[in-house]
């Protein structure tokens, strides 16, 4: 995307607690850690205070153990996922019960199915009810096989096919984010994910409106403070002698439908009042 049409960075300061500490805080339950491509809990709720309101319905459809379902419903918010690995239902039904139990908002369910199942009539309910689709980039590995191989090609195929299923869902003025953790090659090579992903939501009719840093290190004075695992940093060790590459960010991209877009650009144009972002 040319520099002069991307949307400005939006650091937030997300990573002040550590991820086990967010854990324990959210009430979500042992097991969810080992989802390692999870959206962190306060990443998660720092987008559906962002870009929701009470009351609003938010739908993660690739919902790993669950934690985007367990922050909507703590914020007063329904929620709706999906998962077609067993493991992952199991546990994100778990932590939804468990949210209600420590009196979140009743309205949430997971589904066991893939995001194809939101073209059915088992998702007839939602057509143009949900306003934020909320969703991490999963791989089946968080790392790129190797310097010729490109196996995150599929991974984005697939989130393109899942955006498409989704957007027919989003109610006027809603938001899909999409939270995407860095990758690398294993020649510690950085991937530019980002313009492969902005390229999948554009083909799902999507257009960027927001890009974001949601910080996972901490925030200490002017320096961050990595919160990077003890397997991370022996990674980076034996790549370069000295820990250069730790993760310290997810980035966020945040879409609208191109025809909300360009109704809003019209509002505004006309001096009507305009569509504004969820505060």
């Amino acid at each position: 995307m040319p520099e002069h049409l991307a949307p400005p960075l939006s650091v937030w300061p997300t990573g002040q607690h550590d991820p086990f500490a967010q854990l324990r805080e959210t009430g979500l339950l042992p097991g969810t850690e080992t989802d390692l491509e999870r959206i962190p809990p306060a990443v998660a709720a720092h987008t559906i205070a962002t870009y929701t309101h009470l009351g609003d319905l938010v739908l993660d459809p690739d919902c790993g153990a669950g934690t985007v379902l367990s922050e909507a419903l703590r914020a007063g918010r329904q929620a709706f996922g999906l998962t077609a690995d067993r493991r992952w239902w199991t546990l994100a039904r778990a932590n939804v019960t468990a949210a209600k139990r420590a009196g979140a908002w009743r309205d949430g369910s997971v589904l066991d199915a893939r995001p194809k199942a939101l073209e059915t009539v088992r998702a007839a309910g939602l057509s143009g009810r949900v306003g934020l689709i909320l969703t991490a980039v999963r791989t089946a590995s968080g790392r790129m096989a190797g310097p010729g191989d490109d196996p995150i090609k599929s991974t984005v195929a697939n989130l393109t096919t899942t955006l498409r299923c989704c957007e027919p869902l989003l109610r006027s003025g809603g938001h899909v984010a999409v939270v995407a953790q860095p990758y690398r090659r294993s020649d510690d090579s950085l991937v530019d994910l980002t313009t492969r992903l902005v390229a999948a939501s554009t083909a799902a009719g999507l257009v960027l409106v927001d890009r974001c840093i949601a910080l996972t290190a901490e925030l200490r004075d002017s320096r961050l403070v990595t919160r990077a695992s003890l397997v991370e940093r022996r990674r980076s060790a034996r790549t370069s002698g000295f820990p250069t590459s730790l993760v310290a960010h997810r980035e966020v991209l945040v879409f609208q439908r191109a025809h909300d877009v360009e109704l809003a650009a019209a509002a505004v144009e006309v001096g009507a009042p305009g569509w504004r972002r969820a505060a």
